[in-house]
């Protein structure tokens, strides 16, 4: 009863009703592109190949499909991701950009500028070696410069054009655009998937059907937990005394995010997982022989499931505690807690408390990291287990979708709980 009340009021509120027809709009039109085909291709084999291989199975649901579509948004809003995840980092290594992110509004502007920019040769580059992996497994034909430079061209306007969609749906609509586009693309694939799976029940799999059902559930639940989960570590005040005033003397608490990572440190490892492969492909047919033969062996190496899913758990692990000692930092964290005044009860201000929340910090990204590279390897170990290989969904796309539905769901309540109170 309680959703329905909410959609009425949703529904009610002719700004608010209007910011979500707007983005489901922009949204639709996102999908229409994901359809467009690029000439060229033999789709059935595109499909086969994203089917077979873990890693641009991934990579192509991210896509919404457009890869396997081979569509003028081929690359998705990739080459924006990326983009922004290094000035993220360049933002919190870098001093200077650390200060400007500080300025406020127009430093941050710079640097979404900066950010844009920086797609267009980032698609480009994404977009060439993919197209150079296709034509490596004959899925596509050799091609004149003009083709090249038309594929090219429309695959980066096409990134260009997702990231627009995005950043209006972030200003004028509701959620975050690149996140929803994300999180559609993968909502998208599911009833492809299920109606493929559903086949499998008449070869009598209906075992591994179910238990396939099962570990689904048990990880949106762990996943909720996950993403909702902090540890609370308490604050003291001290009070001070002011003419007759009497200021601070409350307690309070630190939340510190169960993840704090997100899923940047899984998109981290797929993109570095990816490299080697690119690499192997493309020397394969190199003319020196030892050269070739060592692209095929290298090959032949990340095709293996069991060598793939031990590597890529082992880069999640290391690239969660990598982003998370930036996020994180117990140092400014116990200087901040100095300057206003606050102090962890039992722990004496300055190097003591910097030295405790690191432990915490330690502690809590081991789990972290854990989940995160249990949840990257999900997709092979159910495989494994069930022997279904038509959904390819895994832990990684449904911390994607929880994590924007979550998200999303906190800002239409913000946003009915501002305009309730502005009618009192």
């Amino acid at each position: 009863m309680r959703i329905i009340e909410t959609f009425q009021e949703i529904f009610t509120m002719k700004d608010l009703r209007n910011r979500i027809l707007y983005a489901v709009g922009l949204l639709l039109a996102a999908r229409i592109l994901a359809h467009v085909p690029l000439p060229g291709v033999d789709l059935d084999a595109l499909q086969s190949f994203f089917a077979r291989n873990q890693i641009f199975g991934l990579f192509n649901m991210f896509s919404g499909g457009a890869m396997e579509n081979f569509s003028v948004i081929l690359m998705g809003v990739g080459p924006y991701i990326t983009a922004t995840i290094i000035f993220q980092l360049l933002t919190m290594i870098i001093p200077a950009m650390d200060e400007l992110n500080k300025e406020g509004e127009s430093g941050r502007a710079k640097i979404n500028y900066w950010t844009r920019i920086a797609t267009v040769p980032l698609a480009l580059v994404q977009s060439f070696s993919m197209i150079r992996i296709l034509q490596s497994q004959s899925i596509l034909g050799s091609l004149e410069p003009l083709q090249w430079a038309t594929i090219l061209v429309s695959v980066t306007a096409g990134t260009i054009l997702l990231m627009w969609l995005g950043e209006l749906i972030t200003e004028n609509g509701i959620g975050n655009g690149v996140s929803l586009i994300i999180a559609l693309g993968i909502i998208s694939a599911i009833p492809g998937q299920v109606r493929n799976t559903l086949q499998l029940v008449d070869s009598g799999m209906i075992v591994g059907l179910i238990i396939y059902i099962a570990i689904s559930i048990a990880v949106v639940v762990l996943i909720v937990l996950a993403n909702e989960g902090t540890r609370q570590i308490p604050v003291s005040y001290a009070r001070r005394i002011r003419g007759l005033k009497s200021y601070g003397g409350v307690d309070s608490f630190i939340p510190i995010r169960v993840n704090s990572a997100g899923v940047i440190p899984i998109i981290f490892a797929m993109s570095i997982l990816l490299v080697p492969g690119v690499v192997a492909n493309l020397l394969q047919n190199a003319k020196s022989e030892w050269l070739a033969s060592s692209a095929a062996h290298m090959a032949t190496f990340f095709q293996n499931n069991l060598y793939q899913g031990i590597i890529y758990f082992i880069l999640v692990v290391a690239f969660t505690y990598f982003y998370t000692g930036i996020v994180l930092k117990p140092t400014d964290m116990a200087e901040n807690l100095q300057k206003q005044g606050g102090f962890i009860p039992g722990i004496r201000p300055g190097t003591e408390t910097s030295n405790y929340l690191s432990k915490v910090v330690l502690y809590i990204t081991l789990s972290s990291a854990i989940f995160l590279g249990a949840i990257a390897v999900l997709p092979y170990i159910v495989q494994a287990i069930t022997n279904i290989n038509t959904l390819v969904l895994g832990g990684t796309g449904i911390l994607i979708m929880v994590s924007v539905i979550i998200e999303t769901m906190r800002q239409i309540q913000a946003q009915l709980a501002m305009r309730s109170y502005d009618k009192y």
